[in-house]
């Protein structure tokens, strides 16, 4: 399995050593962090089971790279373990390698170890990728300052209902507009280049895999401090407005849903047009969507003064 399957994925890391020994090998350059993060899915609960192998091996890898990308990290390699259930055959391997072996040749990436096991549950996926960012200059939660404004990439709330849509949740009337909304939670796109391209602009960063509400409360407690959104601001996709006009209620499945995985940035009111260039350099939508304040929690707004009781949590994994 892993001559057949796995080694040809390494081709080209040098560290990997044809994954013929116990570990990788590597030796950052100077003046480079390493940034890690480890991401897994298990069958039935971050895929269905009749999801393409191909797309499933695509979005595993995809949700580490916008780990790193909130992080400002240049994405640099991977490992992979892969627990395998009895009914989990080398065909549904090998086109799981294959999506990999695609996204690898966009995003620059290597697998350079892992470890593969057989399970009696399901089928689990896990990825730990590596980057490298320059000392001092990675991007954490942990910098937002009140007066900051608050931004994000590029549409929120696809995911979720993209997520709603396959499980029969929602019926967009457009066939174009299933599709689109399908596709952004099956195949998320890591902002890895506005990642880079934040670095030393933005304030903090991290990215929307929880839900809007809930990964800026994330923001929120690691800088102390609390967060304005104006709801009128949040940038919506076309085809998620036209299921809200047919159901103003899925406005808690955007704010609340996740697996958007665009990046929610703060950033110096100062900084405002070094951000919009960065962004059009990276030709990356970016929008404005409110401002940090004092005191703690996030705050949704409608226009000037009508607040919005959030009820959607976002995700929770236990």
């Amino acid at each position: 399995m892993i001559d057949g399957v796995f080694a040809p994925l390494a081709r080209g890391a040098s560290g990997a050593l044809g994954l013929a020994d116990d570990a990788a090998v590597f030796e950052p350059p100077t003046g480079i962090e390493i940034v890690a993060t480890t991401d897994a899915l298990v069958a039935g609960v971050h895929f269905n089971h009749d999801d393409p192998p191909d797309l499933v091996g695509r979005k595993l890898l995809r949700v580490s790279l916008s780990d790193l990308a909130s992080m400002g990290a240049e994405p640099d390699a991977y490992l992979l373990t892969v627990a395998l259930p009895p009914d989990c055959d080398e065909s549904w391997l090998e086109t799981f390698a294959s999506g990999l072996s695609e996204d690898q040749e966009e995003f620059k990436v290597y697998l350079i170890g892992g470890d593969t096991v057989a399970t009696r549950g399901p089928l689990l996926l896990s990825v730990t990728a590596l980057g490298r960012v320059p000392t001092g200059q990675a991007l954490l939660r942990s910098g937002a300052s009140e007066g900051d404004e608050i931004w994000v990439s590029g549409s929120i709330g696809d995911g979720a209902l993209g997520l709603l849509t396959l499980q029969s949740g929602v019926e967009p009337q457009v066939e174009r507009d299933e599709a689109w909304l399908k596709e952004r939670y099956l195949l998320p796109r890591p902002r890895t280049a506005l990642g880079l391209a934040l670095r030393g602009l933005a304030s903090s960063c991290i990215d929307v895999s929880d839900g809007l509400i809930a990964d800026l409360n994330h923001v929120c407690e690691a800088s102390g401090v609390s967060a304005v959104v104006n709801l009128e601001c949040i940038p919506i996709s076309e085809p998620a407005k036209a299921l809200l006009s047919d159901d103003p209620k899925l406005i808690r499945s955007i704010l609340g849903g996740g697996d958007d995985y665009e990046l929610l940035f703060t950033a110096p009111s100062a900084a405002h047009d070094a951000v919009r260039q960065a962004a059009g350099t990276c030709e990356e939508s970016v929008t404005r969507i409110g401002e940090m304040s004092a005191g703690s929690g996030v705050i949704v707004v409608n226009g000037e003064n009508e607040k919005i009781d959030i009820v959607e949590k976002g995700y929770t994994h236990f």
